[in-house]
């Protein structure tokens, strides 16, 4: 490389020319990249969301039937219900509180 003392202001302009060429260059090559890797992980994610709502759609009619087997429980046991309800509303508290 030259020194800066022999350097024109000819060739200077040359040389930010040519480096800002392939600066451009570098930065469409880029762009080109990051539009596939944002395709790629939008499509895994869509495929991840599908799997996703496929395995809860399945699930649901065992979830409901859980569901209604607590509610029916927490009628029959209204205090035992309450007990537990609180007992959880503790731990939450104690998960919030302890991380600060």
């Amino acid at each position: 490389m030259a020194s800066f003392s022999t350097l024109s202001d000819v060739d200077l302009d040359k040389r930010v020319a040519a480096l800002s060429k392939e600066l451009a260059a570098l930065k469409k090559a880029v762009s080109r990249r990051g539009g596939a890797y944002y395709e790629g992980g939008r499509d895994a994610a869509l495929d991840t969301y599908s799997d996703l709502a496929e395995r809860l759609h399945d699930a649901m009619p065992a979830i409901r039937e859980r569901g209604r087997a607590i509610e029916r429980s927490a009628r029959e046991h209204p205090a035992t219900a309450a007990a537990i309800g609180l007992v959880v509303v503790g731990l939450v508290a104690s998960l919030l509180f302890s991380r600060r």
